[in-house]
């Protein structure tokens, strides 16, 4: 069974759905024994960090998700699920994330010609061997909406990268965690390959 963590974050409808096409039953909770009893867990969302850091607190969520992790259960992080596992952001200075991988995130900076957020299609430079891509090549596209992006804490965390006026960290795994920037729910074909890569893990 994969759980999808419910904090109120927009976008696990759109995550469910993905699940569903590809022949699973997800369950979309926030109740504690569920989540720890998940065969895979996914922690999506769109939104502010802080915003999204008081969300889980308030549910008593991020324990849950620390012990997940632990435990060695498959777990996933999209978009802000991404963020919410480093150490902080900018766009929400003295809140703590759930510091899972170290790391900070900090906005894109202002340059000619690109608006923030970095909002749509780019391609990925993908490493050798990182499982979540197992199957795709470099210059697969994704589908990307934020306005931050990772100053990674640890290089051997990176499993892909992509540009934007900057280089900057698509993906990383370590272990059981797995985290994207960019939505696989809304990335079409590529998309569905990669979560179908995560339901697949052992």
């Amino acid at each position: 069974m994969i759980a999808i963590i419910d904090y109120d974050a927009g976008n696990l409808k759109s995550v469910e759905k993905a699940l569903t096409a590809l022949g699973e039953n997800p369950v979309v909770s926030r109740d504690k024994e569920t989540i720890l009893s998940a065969d895979k867990v996914i922690l999506p969302g769109v939104g502010n960090f802080g915003a999204s850091m008081e969300k889980l607190h308030q549910y008593g969520l991020a324990e849950v998700i620390r012990q997940v992790a632990e435990k060695g259960t498959p777990l996933l992080g999209i978009c802000v699920g991404f963020q919410l596992f480093f150490e902080g952001s900018t766009e929400s200075p003295g809140v703590e994330g759930l510091s899972l991988f170290p790391g900070e995130f900090v906005r894109f900076p202002d340059a000619s010609g690109l608006k923030v957020p970095h909002m749509g299609w780019n391609n990925l430079d993908i490493k050798p061997g990182a499982r979540l891509f197992k199957g795709l090549e470099s210059g697969a596209y994704v589908y990307f909406v934020h306005s931050y992006y990772l100053e990674a804490g640890r290089e051997s965390d990176v499993a892909a990268a992509a540009e934007y006026g900057v280089k900057f960290v698509a993906s990383v795994e370590r272990g059981n965690v797995f985290a994207c920037q960019f939505h696989p729910e809304k990335s079409g074909d590529t998309g569905l390959k990669i979560l179908k890569n995560f339901i697949e893990l052992t």
